[in-house]
Formats: C-alpha cells, sequence, structure tokens
C-alpha cells in the first residue's frame, strides 16, 4: 500500500509528454495530485493558479529553458523544485543547485527513486526545527537569530536558502564538534542521500561565500579533512 501524502500537489513540468504521463500514473498512485505543464510559460501559469507543494522541473524545454523557469520561481517564492537532468550532465546540477533548486534526479530515473526523493524535500520543507536556540553573536561580525531565522554578517542581513539555513542551523547546534559528511546529510538532506557527499561540499562552498570574510580561510566553518565540517567553538572564544 502507498504511503499516505496528504495529497500533497506536484506540478509536472516537461515537454515529453509520454514521461509525463509516466510521472503522473506512479505518482497518483503513490496517493499524490498531479498538475502539468508542457513548457515554461504554462509552468510559471500553472505555479499561479494551481500551487503546487512541489515543483518537478526539466532543464531542457522550448520557450523557456528550466533554468529561466526556476529563476522566475525563485523569484516570487520559496516552493520546493526539483530539476531533471540529463544523464552526466554535472553542470546542469550544479546550476540548478545554484539557481536554487532543492534536488535534482538524473534521467533515466525509477519511479522508485523520484517518490523518494519527492518525499524527503517535501519532509525537509515540512518539519521545523525542535528547539530552536535564540540569538547567538558569534562575534562582532555574525550574528545569527535562530528564532527569527535571519542571519547578519557586518551588520547586514543576509539571504539563506532554506537547506543553506538548515546546514548551518546544525552546524551551529553542534559548535565544537565535528559532523561527518554522513552525518551532516542525514541531519540536513535526509537518508536517502547517504551516496551523495558532493551536496554537503556544494553547500558548504554556498555558506562560506555568504559568511566568511574569506571563504578561502574561513575562520567558522571549518574543514576537518577526511572527516567532516566544524563550526568554531565560539561559546569557548567568546569566554
Amino acid at each position: 500500500m502507498a504511503e499516505p501524502s496528504a495529497k500533497k500537489k506536484i506540478l509536472v513540468v516537461d515537454d515529453e509528454r509520454g514521461l509525463v504521463n509516466i510521472i503522473r500514473l506512479n505518482l497518483e498512485h503513490d496517493g499524490f495530485e498531479v498538475v502539468e505543464a508542457n513548457n515554461g510559460t504554462q509552468a510559471i501559469e500553472k505555479l499561479r493558479t494551481a500551487l503546487p507543494d512541489l515543483v518537478l522541473l526539466d532543464v531542457m524545454m522550448p520557450d523557456l529553458d528550466g533554468f529561466t523557469v526556476l529563476k522566475m520561481i525563485r523569484e516570487v517564492g520559496s516552493t520546493p523544485v526539483i530539476m531533471l537532468t540529463a544523464k552526466g550532465e554535472e553542470d546542469d546540477r550544479v546550476r540548478g543547485l545554484e539557481l536554487g533548486a532543492d534536488d535534482y534526479v538524473t534521467k533515466p530515473f525509477s519511479p522508485r527513486e523520484l517518490t523518494s526523493r519527492i518525499r524527503a524535500v517535501l519532509r525537509r520543507g515540512s518539519v521545523a526545527e525542535e528547539d530552536e536556540t535564540g540569538k547567538i553573536i558569534v562575534d562582532d561580525r555574525l550574528t545569527i537569530d535562530f528564532d527569527r531565522h535571519e542571519v547578519w554578517v557586518e551588520g547586514e542581513l543576509v539571504k539563506l536558502r532554506p537547506t543553506e539555513y538548515r546546514l548551518l542551523y546544525h552546524l551551529v547546534k553542534n559548535a565544537g564538534w565535528v559532523l561527518t559528511h554522513d552525518q551532516i546529510l542525514t541531519k540536513v538532506w535526509g537518508y536517502e542521500y547517504e551516496n551523495e557527499p558532493h551536496y554537503v561540499r556544494l553547500y558548504i562552498n554556498y555558506l562560506r561565500k555568504k559568511l566568511e570574510k574569506d571563504p578561502a580561510n574561513p575562520q567558522y566553518i571549518l574543514t576537518e579533512r577526511g572527516v567532516g565540517y566544524r563550526f568554531v567553538d565560539y561559546r569557548r572564544e567568546n569566554r
């Protein structure tokens, strides 16, 4: 029996009608509601009218490609987006993540893999942190207010994407302790991502670019070679 999904609505955007039909049949079998769009223009319209819980977005499409549509989605909101990319197109995957995609699935994919990734992304978006830690003054440059979900660097509010925020939350929550790649993947992305260590490296780099004075010589997010990453123990530093 399919796992209940509370009828989450998925917008599937792809110009391959045969593939869209297959995705629809499998997602509906797993308890999802499916809305279709066959090009980028339709996708933007359906995003506004259907209000989907998640978007499956193909990269290669006529009129507007997936990257353009993704940019437009991120200009108006934070609806989760999973990119559908061609096998071996590493540049497409990295570009999609940099533009704000929550995940990617490489074609061809199995229905089970796709459903697993969709549920993981929806779960990450719906689970609130269990114990917010209030306002943290790391030093005179960096202040983090977990209750307000705000990060300030040198007096300027820094915008973090949801995944970047979750990563920072778990690093700071365990300040002074080393988190392994596997621990970070499980906490931030979910158990489905145990074989995706590049996610950790990529998002650590994103955070460093936004928080560090010199990303090449970080003072907050430290690398423990061969093990994982550690957020500086600001509590000890401020004693």
